[in-house]
């Protein structure tokens, strides 16, 4: 069974850095894609960040220039580098990792708080 386990959340000011890191439990498996989301306090769960198995990767917007997502397939782990942050960036994140082979399957870590005081 996979799961996936996060870590490196925490509280910080704005406009310091986090770093997440998300490792898959299960190894000599292959994921097409893994990505980072978050949710806050009444609002809907939102993409965050995805990367490929070949390093292409997508950002929110609202997130462009201050994170940055990187992958070690060979660890099954993700990471997300969040510089800058604001207090607006509250919320918990959640790993994600997919795999497309005999159909769309997407796993889900626990997730992990990330608090960004003003």
């Amino acid at each position: 069974q996979v799961q996936l386990v996060e870590s490196g959340g925490g509280l910080v000011q704005a406009g310091g850095s986090l770093s997440l890191s998300c490792a898959a439990s299960v190894r000599f498996f292959s994921f097409d894609a893994m990505g980072w989301y978050r949710q806050a306090p009444g609002k809907q769960r939102e993409l965050v960040a995805t990367i490929t198995s070949g390093g292409s990767t997508n950002y929110a917007d609202s997130v462009k220039g201050r994170f940055t997502i990187s992958r070690d397939n060979a660890k099954n782990t993700v990471y997300l580098q969040m510089n800058s942050l604001k207090p607006e960036d509250t919320a918990v994140y959640y790993c994600t990792a997919r795999t497309v082979r005999g159909g769309i399957r997407d796993y889900w870590g626990q997730g992990t708080q990330v608090t960004v005081s003003s």
